[in-house]
C-alpha cells in the first residue's frame, strides 16, 4: 500500500525522543495500529461509541481497499474494537459500484435503541460524490438510508459532517455544503430514511448567522446547539442554536483576539453550561478551550501555547469530554512535551487548570501515535479510549487506537439520553450483572438484565430528571450526566 503524501511529510516531521511524560497511576496503551489495509487516518470528526456488546465502534476515512480508482488510498471502514485491542473491519466503504454506499466517513457511529449503529459519509452515494446517511448492524451489514444531492442544485445539502440520535427517536445532523445557499444545512432524518432540512446557512446578510457547519449537541431544553467553522461578524465561525422546528438564533461570533474556528462539536456540561474547543485563536494563538452560558456568554477558560514552546498542546480539533470526576479530558492536534509537537492529552478542571497527561511520539519512532484529531470517550469500565492520526508501529504511519486508565471508577450510560414516561431506555455497563436496582433519580424502575453489558427498562412514573444509578451487591454504578425527563 503506497503511503500517502500527507503521512510521508507528517513522518518526516515527527522525529521524536523518549520518554513519557505520564504519572505513575495513570496508564496509557496503544491498542491498535492500522496498517492501511484495516483503516487509516482516523479523522476529527471521529469519537469512538460504546455498543450494547460492550465494544467500541468507529470509522476511518481511508484505508480498506474499495474502489482502486475512486480512492488510491482506500475509502474508509467501519470497525470494531474491543477494551481490551482486538479490531475488526465490519464493512469498507465503496464496495458497490459508483461508491454507492458511500466513501469518506469522517464522522463516527452513532448507536441507536434499535441496537444498529447510524453514521454518514462525507463522499460517495452515487455519480453525484455528495455523500450518505447510513445504517450498519453490528456484524458489518450496511444499508444506505439517504444519498445527499438528491434534490436540484443539492438544496438538500452536501458532505454530512455529523449526526446524532435526537430524545424523539430521529436523527439530527449537518451538511458542510450544499443547502439553498451552498454553506450548509441542518436536516432532520426519519430511520427510514426520509430527510428535512431544518436550515439553511448563510441565509443572512454577510453570513452573519454562519457558515460550514460541523456537529450539533441536543441540550437539556430539547433545542440543537452547534458550531460552524466560518461566517459570523468576524468570518472565524459561530455558535447557534436551532430549534427542532428550524429556528436558528446565532448566540456567539468568533473573534481571533478570544476563539477562532471551532471544528467539532459542544458538550454539555453537568451545570448546564456549554464547552468547546477552538483549533485557533486565543491569547497565544494556538486555540481554547471556552465556556458558553445557554444564553451565549462565552468565557475563554485556557489558552493553548501557554507554556514555552507550546508544551501545553496546540490547536484542538476535538470535543471534550466530562468523565465522572467532573474534570473535562480532551486532546491537543500539535504541541507538548515531545519534540516533534506531535500532540497530548490533557485534562481540564472547572475551575481552568490544564494539567497535560501524555506526550504523543514519546516512543521510538511515534509507534504510540501521532496527531490526535477526534474525540476521548469514556468507557463505562471508566478508562479514556481515543484514536491519532498519524503514528503508529505499522509501515505506513497512519494512526492508532488508544486507551488511558486515569485511575476513574466504573459507570453506566443511558440510551438515549432523554425521554418521556415509559419511553423505553437501555443502560449501558460493563459488568452488570447482579443488577438489584435500577433507578431514575431514586425513583425505582422495573428491569430486565440483557447481558452483562446491558439492562432494559422504561422511564417509571412518577420519575424526575436526576441521575440514573444501578445497584450491584457491594456497590452502586450512576450516570455522568442527568437523565432528561421531558414532560
Amino acid at each position: 500500500m503506497t503511503k500517502p503524501s500527507n503521512v510521508i511529510l507528517w513522518t518526516a516531521i515527527l522525529i521524536c525522543g523518549l520518554g513519557v511524560s505520564i504519572a505513575s497511576s495513570q496508564t496509557f496503551t496503544s491498542l491498535h495500529s492500522f496498517s492501511g489495509d484495516d483503516g487509516a487516518n482516523p479523522a476529527r470528526g471521529m469519537s469512538l461509541s460504546q455498543g450494547a456488546d460492550g465494544n467500541l465502534y468507529g470509522t476511518t476515512p481511508l484505508g480498506g481497499g474499495g474502489d482502486s480508482d475512486v480512492c488510491p488510498m482506500g475509502c474508509g471502514v467501519a470497525f470494531k474494537i474491543t477494551p481490551s485491542g482486538m479490531l475488526t473491519d465490519l464493512y469498507i466503504f465503496c464496495s458497490q459500484a459508483n461508491c454507492a454506499d458511500g466513501r469518506l466517513p469522517y464522522a463516527g457511529l452513532v448507536p441507536a435503541t434499535d441496537g444498529n449503529f447510524y453514521g454518514v459519509t462525507d463522499a460517495g452515494g452515487g455519480p453525484g460524490d455528495n455523500g450518505t446517511v447510513y445504517k450498519i448492524t453490528p456484524s458489518g451489514k450496511l444499508t444506505t438510508l439517504y444519498t445527499f444531492c438528491a434534490q436540484p442544485n443539492c438544496r438538500d445539502g452536501s458532505a454530512p459532517q455529523s449526526l446524532l440520535l435526537g430524545v424523539d427517536g430521529s436523527f439530527y445532523g449537518t451538511t458542510a455544503a450544499g443547502g439553498a445557499n451552498n454553506f450548509g444545512t441542518v436536516f432532520k432524518i426519519s430511520r427510514t430514511g426520509t430527510l428535512t432540512t431544518l436550515y439553511n446557512f448563510c441565509a443572512q446578510a454577510g453570513c452573519m448567522d454562519g457558515e460550514n457547519p460541523g456537529g450539533l449537541v441536543q441540550a437539556s431544553n430539547g433545542n440543537f446547539y452547534g458550531t460552524t467553522t466560518a461566517g459570523g461578524s468576524s468570518a472565524q465561525g459561530t455558535i447557534f442554536k436551532v430549534t427542532r422546528a428550524g429556528v436558528l438564533t446565532t448566540l456567539f461570533s468568533f473573534d481571533l483576539t478570544d476563539n477562532g474556528n471551532p471544528y467539532y462539536s459542544l458538550i454539555q456540561g453537568i451545570d448546564g453550561n456549554f464547552y468547546g474547543t477552538s483549533y485557533g485563536g486565543g491569547a497565544n494563538n494556538g486555540g481554547t478551550i471556552f465556556k458558553m452560558t445557554p444564553a451565549g456568554t462565552v468565557t475563554t477558560i485556557y489558552s493553548f501555547c501557554s507554556e514555552q514552546r507550546c508544551d501545553d498542546g496546540e490547536n484542538p480539533y476535538a470535543p471534550l469530554v466530562q468523565a465522572t470526576d467532573g474534570d473535562f479530558y480532551g486532546t491537543t492536534y500539535r504541541g507538548g512535551a515531545q519534540g516533534g509537537g506531535a500532540g497530548t492529552i490533557f485534562k481540564l478542571t472547572t475551575q481552568g487548570s490544564l494539567t497535560t497527561l501524555y506526550n504523543f511520539c514519546s516512543t521510538f519512532n511515534c509507534d504510540d501515535g501521532a496527531s490526535p484529531a477526534g474525540g476521548i470517550v469514556q468507557d463505562t469500565n471508566g478508562t479514556l479510549y481515543g484514536s491519532t492520526q498519524l503514528g503508529g508501529n505499522s509501515l505506513p504511519g497512519v494512526g492508532t487506537l488508544f486507551s488511558l486508565s486515569v485511575g476513574l471508577g466504573p459507570l453506566v450510560k443511558a440510551l438515549p439520553p432523554a425521554g418521556k414516561v415509559g419511553t423505553g431506555v437501555g443502560i449501558l455497563g460493563s459488568d452488570l450483572t447482579g443488577a438489584t436496582s435500577v433507578t431514575f433519580n431514586g425513583t425505582l424502575a422495573q428491569f430486565k438484565l440483557r447481558s452483562p453489558t446491558l439492562i432494559v427498562t422504561d422511564v417509571p412514573t412518577g420519575a424526575s430528571t436526576g441521575q440514573i444509578k444501578v445497584k450491584l451487591q457491594g456497590r452502586t454504578l450512576s450516570s455522568i450526566v442527568p437523565f432528561y425527563v421531558l414532560r
